[in-house]
């Protein structure tokens, strides 16, 4: 989730989400549980409401968002979607005439640059999240070693490499001894 405000990427703002309740790829259910999480924190938190929630997808994805406020009982909330291919605007409420703005048109450009932030956005994370969980795979088939030893080794370390180049002390200063001689034992013997 990014957000823009008073004419700029208000950084700051921005959110990560993992999906917690729903199995597989359903992007529809995916973007309810968003809009409910984020837009029920909101609401609990008496804080205000954006001036309009923009959500990246087409009728499906608007309809959904939809479905998540009206659940929260947020109502009268400005929303509207993106479709990417076509890139038209679908104004909640308003769907049967949508907005399709010239290409060259200034505002087209802001909901794109919009858009796009959230991608960049989600992609990073998306990438680091692989990265990180492909990177400890090796470090989790030594014995003694788990997911917490794991983080903790490639966060002090940065990487699977520097792991693997570390000496018993280095390790030593991040795990228990044991745990470092298994490590040590571990690449040795690969």
């Amino acid at each position: 989730m990014v957000v823009w405000e008073d004419g700029a990427m208000k950084k700051s703002d921005y959110r990560k989400f993992i999906i917690k309740s729903v199995q597989g790829v359903d992007d529809f259910a995916s973007m309810r549980e968003v809009i409910t999480r984020r837009y029920k924190r909101l609401r609990d938190d008496q804080k205000p409401l954006p001036s309009l929630i923009l959500v990246d997808g087409g009728l499906g994805q608007l309809h959904s968002a939809a479905a998540a406020l009206e659940s929260l009982e947020i109502i009268n909330q400005p929303l509207a979607s993106i479709a990417k291919r076509e890139e038209i605007i679908y104004v909640y409420g308003q769907e049967n005439d949508p907005v399709v703005l010239d290409h060259h048109n200034p505002v087209l450009h802001l909901v794109q640059m919009i858009r796009d932030e959230a991608h960049r956005f989600a992609i990073t994370f998306h990438r680091k999240r692989r990265q990180m969980r492909d990177r400890s795979t090796e470090l989790l088939d030594i014995p003694g070693v788990g997911s917490n030893t794991t983080r903790r080794l490639l966060e002090h370390f940065g990487s699977l490499q520097a792991v693997k180049q570390a000496n018993a002390a280095a390790l030593a200063a991040v795990v228990t001894k044991s745990q470092a001689e298994a490590i040590l034992a571990h690449f040795k013997n690969a």
